[in-house]
């Protein structure tokens, strides 16, 4: 009887410990690509997914963001255009270029979600193909985490081919190129 209650005790104390410890809660910040294509009818497209749970709340985080055009036309090639945040459905991001995935802070968490409302919040119209589309969002968030981020003009159309460069940019990430 006492070897059971003491066995019941130490399942109990490894239950608290294990439900509290902060390494079972954590969220992922993911950097996609989307190739594009004239058959689906969508531009190339960058954008972050974040997943897992907040270690302050326990809440469960399963969002993703990408800036894009409110709108697609050609009126987007003569400078900026009202613009939007669009959140993408499971089945499409399954379909696209996961670039690399990195385990974030709460705080960045936070900061990640603020900075998305302010550019999705902006009043007027701001987004710009050469100087505030997607890859200049999921680069801002970058930045937030911590990497390394720069825009060569060659890439700022080509999410996958700059996505691929802030992976070599930033090699503690471990990450390889996507092909």
């Amino acid at each position: 009887m006492l070897s059971m209650r003491r066995a019941l005790l130490s399942l109990i104390a490894l239950f608290a410990l294990l439900s509290g410890s902060p390494a079972l809660a954590e969220v992922k910040l993911s950097f996609h690509s989307f190739n594009g294509s004239v058959i689906v009818g969508r531009y190339p497209h960058a954008f972050i997914v974040l997943e897992g749970t907040l270690d302050e709340s326990g809440k469960v985080v399963n969002e993703n963001y990408g800036f894009t055009a409110k709108s697609v036309s050609t009126k987007i090639l003569s400078g900026p255009v009202e613009h939007d945040v669009m959140i993408e459905e499971a089945k499409y991001i399954s379909g696209t270029n996961r670039h690399f995935t990195i385990p974030i802070s709460d705080k960045q968490y936070h900061r990640i979600v603020a900075e998305m409302r302010a550019w999705r919040d902006a009043p007027g119209k701001y987004y710009d193909l050469d100087n505030r589309n997607c890859i200049h969002f999921v680069g801002r968030m970058a930045e937030i985490v911590g990497l390394k981020v720069d825009y060569p003009q060659k890439m700022l159309r080509r999410p996958k081919k700059w996505l691929n460069h802030i992976t070599a940019l930033n090699p503690q990430l471990a990450a390889r190129q996507v092909k």
